[in-house]
């Protein structure tokens, strides 16, 4: 280990930055929101370190670098732009045993500034030893996205619990249970966050009421129409809690590979035409892990709540007493329209978008006259196979036979295909694509010859 990782205590104690540049003043924030009391020392200020001093944030010493000004400092920052005036901090205060940080000259410093991910009171540092500042960089934003916002809100609440913990559970068994029982609780993230002291205190007696293997509980996840990168942090941070994920056949292998390796996965896909498992069977399969105390989630391609039945899920776990919550994700219109270089909505084309399912609900019809409307995009999900008909009826409602249609199967992977042509073509454009596959109808389609950026 080259460097032993340790935070350090500065509320009120002094500290000296040698440097009044930009890179001086970024050091100066972290410094102050330790609660450092600074000294700034340099030939001439950035306006920041001005307006601070004005404030009496912090003091300023303008002139050169003198060795007293070490004197009853807890540490020493050099940011100067001077290598020699850097070495002369770094040298007086190794005399002094004062830990000291150089900018940009890790093997002149005695201590080194790692990234940091601020969840206070949880403060998480990353560090390659100086070597390697920028991978350092991209580490901490991987695990910014992985870490909830209210996360440093529920630290500090368990703080004030403690005691109460160590008081009610008896062995340290039963306490690890409590806390894993808390710090996966959302809704009481959010009512710390909310400041709702009312919600926080009856949800926090709801945990010390219900036994601790009785934390089963459903999160319904839209994991967004493919590209992995346009999965929700959010969505994120609840596939990696998840005990068990039953995912569909829409969920892309990409977002899979980001699921808790011991996470269970339980597969229900659905093509056209043929259920893997039937609706009704996927219903009771998040019923009965969740009775069970499990943590499930349900993945669900695109957003489960446009055409992807999380309803009729959600209603099913209402009527158990099951509790869930819903983290919306990118629906397959906003994406494969995106990813094909086609705006569902413009000002010269369209003024309004509507999204339809290819499969109605048996003895139910289409609204036909109303959607062959102009000056309007259609987006059609799951509809290859009524490809016949959703030409034909547009064409006897009055939509010109000459619109511009896309059928993008696949959208926003790196196998997405777009075929397009004109409303006249829809049924043999359609045999020339395969599920899961989007139709947009309209003028905005045109648009595409302009704006495909994706392939």
């Amino acid at each position: 280990m080259d460097y032993l990782p340790i935070f350090c205590q500065l509320q009120n104690r002094s500290c000296l930055l040698v440097g009044g540049g930009e890179i001086a003043v970024r050091k100066a924030r972290l410094l102050m929101e330790a609660g450092a009391k600074i000294t700034v020392n340099a030939l001439d200020f950035h306006e920041q370190f001005q307006c601070w001093g004005d404030l009496k944030q912090l003091s300023l010493v303008q002139g050169s670098f003198s060795p007293e000004l070490l004197d009853e400092q807890w540490l020493v920052i050099a940011a100067t732009d001077d290598d020699e005036v850097n070495k002369q901090v770094s040298l007086a205060a190794e005399q002094r045993r004062i830990f000291c940080n150089v900018v940009d000259a890790p093997e002149k410093a005695s201590f080194i500034m790692p990234s940091i991910i601020d969840r206070s009171p949880l403060i998480v540092a990353v560090s390659s030893g100086g070597r390697s500042p920028v991978l350092a960089r991209l580490l901490r934003e991987k695990l910014e996205a992985t870490l909830p916002q209210h996360l440093g809100k529920l630290a500090e609440y368990a703080g004030h619990l403690r005691q109460k913990v160590k008081q009610f559970y008896s062995t340290v068994t039963e306490r690890r249970r409590f806390w894993e029982k808390l710090f996966i609780q959302d809704r009481l993230a959010q009512a710390l966050a909310n400041k709702d002291a009312d919600q926080v205190e009856q949800l926090t007696e709801n945990l010390f009421e219900q036994p601790l293997d009785a934390r089963g509980e459903v999160v319904l996840v839209g994991a967004g129409p493919g590209d992995a990168g346009l999965l929700t942090l959010k969505g994120l941070q609840q596939i990696q809690q998840a005990d068990i994920v039953v995912y569909d056949r829409l969920v892309s292998d990409d977002i899979m590979n980001l699921v808790r390796r011991d996470a269970e996965r339980i597969f229900v896909g659905k093509r056209a035409g043929y259920h893997c498992v039937p609706q009704e069977q996927i219903n009771q399969i998040l019923l009965e892990q969740a009775k069970k105390g499990k943590r499930v989630v349900r993945l669900k391609g695109g957003d489960p709540f446009i055409f992807g039945r999380g309803g009729e899920e959600l209603e099913t776990l209402y009527n158990a007493d099951i509790p869930f919550s819903v983290v919306p994700g990118i629906t397959a219109a906003s994406g494969c329209s995106a990813y094909s270089g086609i705006p569902l909505t413009h000002r010269d084309y369209a003024h309004s978008v509507r999204l339809v399912t290819g499969h109605v609900k048996d003895g139910t019809e289409l609204d036909w006259d109303s959607l062959a409307g102009e000056r309007q995009t259609l987006v059609f999900y799951m509809g290859l196979s009524q490809a016949g008909t959703i030409q034909q009826e547009l064409i006897k409602r009055g939509m010109p036979a000459d619109v511009p249609v896309a059928i993008v199967e696949q959208g926003t992977s790196v196998n997405q295909k777009v075929v397009s042509g004109i409303l006249s073509e829809l049924s043999i454009l359609a045999k020339q694509a395969n599920s899961p596959s989007l139709m947009i109808i309209g003028s905005v389609v045109s648009l595409r010859e302009k704006l495909n950026w994706f392939s």
